[in-house]
This record gives C-alpha cells, sequence and structure tokens, in this order.
C-alpha cells in the first residue's frame, strides 16, 4: 500500500473519531456544569484545557463562557479540533482514498459532512447542545457501521482502525482526567454526593453508564469506574480495549509487511503497563499523574506510526 493511501486512511479514521470525541467532551463539560453548586466558568476552561487547544482559544477569547467554549469546539474553523474542522479533514481524506473505500463509507462520509454542516450553520445555544451533540454521535455511528459492514479485513481496514482507536483512547484517558483535573470543587467533596454525580457523568459522557451497572451491579464507586474506563477490555471506550485492538491491527499489518516493528513494541509495552496496574495502584499513584502518562506514550505511538509508515512522504 502506498504512504499516502495509508496515511489518508489513518486520518480520516482519527478525524471521524475526533469529531465524535469533541461532542462526548463537550457533553462531560455540559453535564458537570449542571452539577455546580455555585455559577462558574471552571468546568468549561477545563473543558478547553482537556481538548489541549487552550492556547488556541486564549488567542480569540477572554473568558471561558459556555457559549465561546461551544462554539470553539464545534463550529470554529480556527481550530483544528472542532467538529466543523474535523468532519471537513474526515471528508477531504476520504476523498483522497475514494478507491481503497466502499462505496457506502464515502457516501456516509459526506452525508455527515452535509448534515453537519447544515446543523453548524448557525451558533448553537445552550438548549440546543443536547440535541446537536447527540445528531453529531450519530452521526459518527453511522459511518463506523458502514464501515464494519462493508470494508475487507485486509491492510486497509487496519490503518483505518488504527486511526480510530489512537483517537479514542486519547479521548477517553482527557474524559476522565476532567473529573479531578479542575472541576470538583475541592478535596473536602471527594466521596459526596457531588463526586458520586460527576463520576455518573462521566460514565454518561463516553455512553458507558448502563454496562457500566451491568457489570458492576453496584452504586457509582471511583475505584470501579476507573477500572471500567482505563482497565476492562469488554469496555470499547476503555483504555485497555483501545490497546488491545492497536496491537492486532499492527501486527496484521506486520504480518503483512513480514516484519516486527517500533510500533507494535510500544504498543504492546503500553499494553503491558495498562495489564500491570489495578485502579488501587493508579489512585495511589495519582490519577493525572497516570492519564498524563498515558497521553504522552500514545501520542509517541502516533509519532512512531507516521515515521515507520511514512506518512509524511
Amino acid at each position: 500500500m502506498l504512504a499516502k493511501t495509508a496515511n489518508g486512511l489513518y486520518w480520516m479514521s482519527r478525524y471521524i473519531e475526533r469529531s465524535e470525541n469533541t461532542a462526548r467532551l463537550l457533553e462531560t463539560g455540559l453535564r458537570m456544569a449542571l452539577t455546580r453548586i455555585e455559577p462558574s466558568h471552571d468546568e468549561w476552561k477545563s473543558v478547553v484545557e482537556t481538548a489541549g487547544v487552550e492556547s488556541a482559544y486564549i488567542q480569540m477569547h477572554e473568558e471561558y463562557s459556555a457559549q465561546n467554549v461551544i462554539d470553539f469546539l464545534l463550529r470554529d474553523k480556527s481550530n483544528p479540533s472542532s467538529v466543523m474542522s474535523a468532519i471537513d479533514s474526515a471528508r477531504m481524506n476520504a476523498r483522497l482514498v475514494r478507491t481503497a473505500i466502499t462505496r457506502d463509507v464515502w457516501e456516509s462520509i459526506n452525508e455527515s459532512w452535509l448534515k453537519l454542516k447544515d446543523v453548524l450553520k448557525r451558533p448553537v445555544s445552550d438548549s440546543q447542545l443536547p440535541t446537536i451533540l447527540g445528531i453529531i454521535r450519530q452521526q459518527s455511528a453511522l459511518i463506523r457501521g458502514s464501515l464494519h459492514g462493508t470494508m475487507l479485513r485486509n491492510e486497509t481496514y487496519s490503518f483505518s482502525r488504527l486511526g480510530t482507536f489512537i483517537e479514542r483512547a486519547d479521548n477517553t484517558a482527557r474524559i476522565i482526567d476532567v473529573k479531578y483535573y479542575v472541576l470538583l470543587p475541592s478535596d473536602s467533596y471527594i466521596g459526596s454526593s457531588l463526586d458520586n454525580v460527576q463520576w455518573e457523568s462521566i460514565l454518561r459522557s463516553v455512553s458507558a453508564h448502563r454496562s457500566y451497572r451491568w457489570f458492576y451491579k453496584a452504586d457509582y464507586i471511583p475505584t470501579n469506574i476507573a477500572e471500567f474506563l482505563i482497565l476492562n477490555k469488554s469496555m470499547p471506550r476503555s483504555l485497555a480495549f483501545c490497546y488491545d485492538k492497536l496491537n492486532e491491527n499492527l501486527n496484521v499489518i506486520g504480518r503483512l509487511h513480514n516484519d516486527q516493528n517500533i510500533c507494535q513494541e510500544h504498543s504492546c509495552r503500553i499494553l503491558k503497563m495498562l495489564d500491570s496496574h489495578d485502579a488501587t495502584s493508579i489512585f495511589t499513584t495519582g490519577l493525572h499523574e497516570f492519564l498524563t502518562n498515558f497521553i504522552d506514550e500514545n501520542i509517541n505511538l502516533g509519532t512512531k506510526i507516521s515515521e515507520q509508515y511514512r506518512f509524511y512522504q
């Protein structure tokens, strides 16, 4: 496969996943804002910081108001992580690899682009936000369904899946990190009803609320929730699940190229690191520190994939 094609497939999937993930991050901020005892902009500031776009945001806005953050993360074309920028980039990459994907995949991406272009043509109010976020998640699910249902399980599919799971792992870690990064007002709230409501909000933001109750049949216990979203390989958005799939697809590509490369070694090392922890050890060493280290390692893997398969040529 040409490096240009592999690059297009990888980034097509990353941007599709990013559009959904940005919507999920905004939903986290919205849910957290509703748990506030007193009005505050801290939750929206934390969303911007967690998305990694703080420097770009403060160049355009003086305060972290709900309307400014919502518009910046949904519609602002100057923000490469905004939903509209992401779906634009996904469509552009899909056009570049049009002959490598099925007609169903192309049409679902193009239709999603048209739909989101329409619903995001005007600023989104607080009251409209839940509906708009639902539409974004739905469009992403339609693309994902066409990919799963029509693509051959070959090198093309595997490069696409690498992009999906690198992006998803990054976002799940960032969403969990919102919890203790800024939003809990003080240490005195840990273990309180506010703490539990915020953990429930995290679960709902990654569509894991019901599956958590099925799995644990228990109340919202922080160590259980962290274990579920970080270490549980049956949970499709967990860090361990993402790295299980990254290893699987890197191994497929490695067999096709008849080599064991640095990307596989790096991915395997991260999965072993996850397997070596439990929730208690993560909280003991520091949840924020653990997640920050994971995000850095995940970024490094993305860089190694780009270098190994010559995406920049």
